[in-house]
């Protein structure tokens, strides 16, 4: 049997299908969700789940929660005096669930598809599988939790051709996926999202609402009260679910401080987080080429959804009532069951058929031409597109930049700039070619990319027939923070040229964001437009730069369209 699990970044489940249904397994506390918290005590012992939450109120220096935020980073988590890296601590919780499931099965669970953002990046669907690994599973596939989401409730669909957007906003994560149903194929056209927005958010709102009006300064409390105010500012934020107002009431040194908040206040407050929901959407749109008035139906998925203030402006900004039949928080595990129902070939489930997309771009650095035989580097080509149906392979052909030449360097990025070093590195291939003119010799570059997010790079030498292939297996390609300063203080040693001047830096940085959010021809278009500006520039002719910035304006202001 392969269960399907929703490894959440507040909650998690654990489901498996039977007859024509996924069903949820509870726990051994007879519970659907399982908190994902871990704490461990000085004898070491490993506490999961809602134990594990209760502990970290008292020894919140030997629990972690929120941890599925850091996957695939180098971060670590200090529980006491043993340090736990994100997918170590995701590793115990998948552990716990395979327990509760061979518990109340059975029987031993040795197989599961298991659900990610749809924006995780390669290096954190790996650490995901990893974890998967360590809790004992056999991984058959990682699976977007929008599209478990759209899984669960495409099987009841009766109209052909339907368009729908599933809107999942968890804990701790924010992913938007547009899919469309025709017959018995569900294909999804675009996804995006924020791997950083999400209910946790939500509820550091109150407790930041809650400081201000008691004037309490949190640098002055320990961890312990801290852990305290935010779980009864969680408790409030539940509260507005039955009333407009809700009270965030808690015990501070002594002393107990009672904060009676109106919803219209609060949702005052989140203005900035329900706006930063706005930007995923309209990129999925812009990607699957689809106007908001072609969506057929608005699917609600995750915990915070439940929040009124997040259903209100979801129904505002689509212009109808959100479809919420299956509970929220569990329509994803339900999903990646029935994802693991059609991988076992189950009779109930076998005629849907479902394609997925590369959720990012993947592509190389390459030299370009400036002009007068000026060649400039650190430019970024992309070979698979984001949002490009998967599995799929595409072959780009490059030359050789320099006279006598003797070796080709493929750098692997992953990412939306043009710029290389903008992207998220994740390896390379070296490749001796003979020496000889610039442009003499080639070499073909193959990247596929498959449903389990594995990325296989080939370069072929022409002349030579000489090649050489890898398959991405990264640990950790985030940045850390001494390379983050390190970049930064080697820009600030720039001289000062007349790009940043103000009007031309905006205009720069807000073409570069379109060129993020635009794929194929249109890319192209948006690159060419940028170089020139950048090449006026170069010359520092006032005149000049003032007429180039017109129309570089005009240009990009005639493409970038408001969709809402």
């Amino acid at each position: 049997m392969i269960v399907g699990i929703d490894l959440g970044t507040t909650n998690s489940l654990i489901a498996y299908f039977e007859g024509e249904e996924a069903k949820i397994i509870p726990n051994r506390l007879g519970e659907n969700l399982t908190p994902s918290v871990i704490s461990i005590d000085d004898e070491g012992t490993v506490y999961v789940g809602k134990t594990a939450k209760e502990r970290k109120l008292t020894y919140p220096d030997q629990s972690a929660d929120v941890f599925k935020r850091s996957m695939g980073t180098n971060k670590k988590f200090k529980l006491g005096e043993r340090e736990f890296s994100a997918e170590e601590l995701s590793s115990l919780v998948l552990k716990s669930l395979k327990e509760d499931a061979e518990s109340f099965l059975g029987t031993e669970v040795k197989e599961a598809v298991i659900s990610v953002p749809a924006y995780f990046n390669d290096a954190q669907r790996k650490a995901t599988k990893r974890a998967g690994e360590m809790a004992g599973f056999v991984v058959e596939r990682i699976v977007s939790e929008p599209t478990a989401a759209a899984i669960a409730y495409g099987l009841n669909k009766k109209n052909a051709d339907t368009k729908f957007i599933v809107f999942d906003l968890g804990g701790g994560t924010f992913d938007v996926s547009i899919l469309e149903l025709y017959q018995n194929i569900m294909e999804v056209r675009a996804v995006a999202g924020d791997n950083f927005l999400g209910g946790e958010d939500f509820t550091e709102i109150l407790v930041q609402m809650f400081f201000r009006e008691k004037n309490i300064d949190q640098d002055e409390l320990d961890v312990k009260t801290l852990a305290h105010v935010r779980k009864q500012a969680e408790l409030c934020k539940l509260g507005f679910t039955e009333s407009r107002n809700s009270t965030l009431k808690c015990k501070i040194k002594e002393e107990v401080y009672e904060y009676e908040i109106n919803i219209d206040d609060y949702e005052k407050n989140c203005q900035l987080l329900l706006n930063k929901i706005k930007k995923p959407i309209e990129r999925s749109l812009k990607d699957a080429n689809i106007r908001l008035k072609d969506i057929d139906e608005v699917i609600l998925v995750g915990g915070a959804t439940k929040l009124s203030i997040v259903r209100k402006f979801v129904g505002r900004l689509f212009g109808r009532i959100p479809n919420t039949n299956i509970n929220p928080d569990e329509v994803v595990a339900v999903g990646a069951a029935t994802q693991a129902a059609m991988k076992e070939r189950n009779e109930a489930v076998k005629e849907i058929i479902l394609t997925d997309v590369c959720p990012f771009t993947l592509g190389t650095e390459v030299v370009v031409s400036r002009g007068g035989g000026v060649k400039e580097g650190g430019h970024y080509l992309p070979i698979i597109e984001r949002n490009s149906v998967i599995p799929v392979s595409r072959t780009e052909r490059l030359y050789t930049a320099d006279d006598n030449q003797d070796m080709i360097r493929v750098k692997i990025l992953q990412g939306e700039s043009r710029f290389a070093r903008n992207n998220v590195y994740l390896g390379d291939i070296e490749l001796v070619v003979p020496i000889g003119p610039a442009g003499q010799e080639a070499v073909d570059v193959t990247y596929t990319y498959d449903v389990n997010s594995i990325l296989e790079v080939e370069v072929k030498v022409l002349s030579t027939k000489l090649s050489k292939r890898i398959v991405i297996k990264n640990d950790d390609v985030d940045m850390t923070d001494e390379e983050i300063d390190e970049r930064l203080a080697s820009l600030a040693e720039l001289k000062i040229h007349p790009r940043e001047k103000e009007e031309n830096k905006l205009l720069l940085l807000r073409g570069d964001r379109m060129y993020e959010e635009a794929t194929g021809d249109m890319r192209n278009i948006i690159e060419k437009y940028l170089n020139n500006f950048e090449q006026i520039l170069d010359k520092q002719n006032p005149a000049d730069i003032e007429k180039a910035r017109e129309e570089l304006k005009e240009f990009l202001d005639n493409i970038d369209e408001d969709i809402f």
